[in-house]
Parts: C-alpha cells; structure tokens; sequence
C-alpha cells in the first residue's frame, strides 16, 4: 500500500496526497492530514486501510459496487459519503454516459476516496495550489467534491444536448432506425443523470443537517454554490430528458412516415414502368403477322415504344393528380 519513491511515476492505482509547501502532492505513505486516493483497489489495499483507520470493510467497499446510491453514514470515528459521479463510456465507437459511485470517508486523519475508475473529477485536485485546495480541509475537499461533480454533470449534459441536436438534423429524411437507436441511448443518459441528481439533492440536504462534518463560516457560500449546481445540473437533465422523450416519439413516427413515402413512391413507379412490359409482352407473343396491328408498318418499332411512353405518362400524370406519391 505504502508508494515508493520508485513507485511515484507509475501509474498505480492507490496513491496518497499531502499538502506541504504550498502544493499537492504524493508521499510515500499515509500520514495525518493526507488524502489516500484508491481506484478499484484490491483486497489487500483495502485491508490495509480497514486496519489502519479501523474501517466497516463493507463501507471500504461500498463505491465499488455499481448498484449503491448516494447517501451518508454516520460513525463512531468516520463519516462515509456516497455521491454517484458521471462517468464516459466507449460502446460501439461512440461515447455514453453513465454514473458510478465515489465514495468519501472522512476521518479524523485522512481523508479516502475509493472509486471503480480513475476519474477526472479527483484528477481537477492534484497539483493544485493550497490556496484552491488543501488535504488539510478536510470539510471543504468534500464540498469541492461535490461542486466539481455538479460541474461535471453540466459540462456532459451539454454535450448530450450537442449530439440530440446533430442528431435531429439526421433524422428528418432518415428512414434508418440507426439515429432514433442513438436518441434511445442517450435517453438513457439521461435517466441515469436525473436519478442519480435527485439522489445527491438528497444527500445534500443530509450534509448540511449533519454534525459530522463541520462546517465553517469561509465554506457556507461553497456549500450554496454546490445546492445551486446541482439544482441546475437537476433541472436540466429533466428539461433535455423531456424534450428527447417527445422528438424521439416525434421522429419515430417521421421515421415510419418517410418509409411509407419510399413504398408509395416505389409502388407507383412498378404501375408506371409495367405498362410498356404489358404492351413490349403482348408484340412479343407469337401470333399470325396478319392479325397484329402495325406487323406490316415501316414504323411500327417506333410507334409501339411511343405509344408505351405516353400511357406511362398518362399514367404518371393521373398518380401526381391525385397527390399518390
């Protein structure tokens, strides 16, 4: 568990923050005030840490099980917090979005994150300046937590707003169900973000309540910027969820309607094209040259093709009369 000096530029998956000097940055191994950052640890890491700050193994790994929501537990001597973070997928080459936990104990020596990835919501922390951040505030790390992942939320439901956009302007002469399929993964997004938004609307109002975490006057307006974030992140996910829900029922129906102008306009053409065959099949039968009109004319090639052009366009003229394609 301890990092060696050896160890600091590999990319293991346990690594401990200090604030000293000024800036953040990796020590060897935990001490008082420090901030142990462990990304899907294994067993041993965590029993090393259960030992150490005498940890519920199960609270240790609760962030590694994909199904918990947030929520806050209340100990003798730590304080655990559950927030679900979104999070990138990569699915047939194209990005979804999901939400996994990250979980935050709080302890009167350390602070521990434990996460199943290694996210770019702890990354916005390292190498930061104490005046931004310090493992030494222990009570505002987990409020900036909160802050930079309401953030996050913002920034990636833009970005689903951006792709639902690009993907109105496909579907309006698609006949595909490739674009509506897309439209159904990020509503699916959308789903994820909203519940787990409502989930961490609760657990503020429980942070805000509980005694665990103290909570100083310099760090009350990060506090209501966190409410505020998240309230946005909230209201837009229901505003794009909605508005998604409504154009891909819209667009289904487009989708449909643009498959049955393709059949009307392909059935209309069959009509169209089978009367020179009609007209080319009964001249092509072998009947006596004395009974087929036009078997003796110079001209009666010319006549037979002009005569099948103007019934296929009697024809067409009739189906664009009545508006048939």
């Amino acid at each position: 568990m301890p990092v060696s000096g050896s160890q600091k530029e590999e990319n293991i998956l346990t690594k401990i923050y200090l604030t000293q000097d000024g800036v953040t940055d990796i020590v060897a191994e935990p001490v008082k005030d420090c901030w142990i950052c462990m990304t899907n640890p294994s067993e041993e890491e965590r029993e090393v840490i259960q030992e150490l700050y005498d940890i519920d193994p199960d609270d240790l790994a609760a962030a590694l099980d994909e199904e918990e929501t947030s929520r806050i537990d209340v100990e003798d001597n730590y304080t655990l917090i559950l927030v679900d973070i979104p999070t990138v997928e990569v699915r047939n080459d194209k990005n979804r979005y999901v939400t996994i936990p990250l979980g935050v104990i709080l302890t009167k020596e350390a602070i521990i994150t434990v996460c199943l990835e290694d996210t770019p919501l702890l990354n916005l922390f390292t190498g930061r300046k104490a005046s931004q951040f310090s493992t030494h505030m222990k009570s505002r790390f987990i409020f900036q937590i909160l802050f930079a992942n309401a953030k996050l939320y913002l920034r990636y439901l833009r970005s689903i707003n951006k792709q639902s956009e690009t993907l109105e302007k496909s579907l309006h002469d698609s006949t595909e169900n490739s674009a509506l399929i897309d439209m159904m993964e990020l509503g699916k997004s959308l789903l994820y973000f909203t519940t787990s938004l409502k989930a961490t609307d609760v657990l503020l109002d429980k942070v805000t309540k509980t005694a665990a975490i103290k909570r100083y006057p310099e760090d009350e307006e990060l506090l209501e910027d966190v409410i505020i974030e998240n309230h946005q992140a909230l209201e837009m996910s229901e505003i794009y969820s909605g508005i998604l829900n409504g154009m891909m029922d819209a667009y289904a129906s487009i989708i449909s309607n643009n498959m049955n102008v393709v059949q009307k306009f392909i059935a209309v053409a069959t009509v169209v094209l089978s009367i020179p065959n009609i007209v080319f099949g009964a001249y092509g039968m072998n009947l006596a040259l004395e009974g087929m009109p036009l078997a003796t004319s110079r001209y009666a090639f010319a006549l037979i093709i002009g005569l099948s052009i103007l019934l296929s366009y009697i024809v067409y003229l009739y189906f664009d009369k009545k508006k048939m394609y």
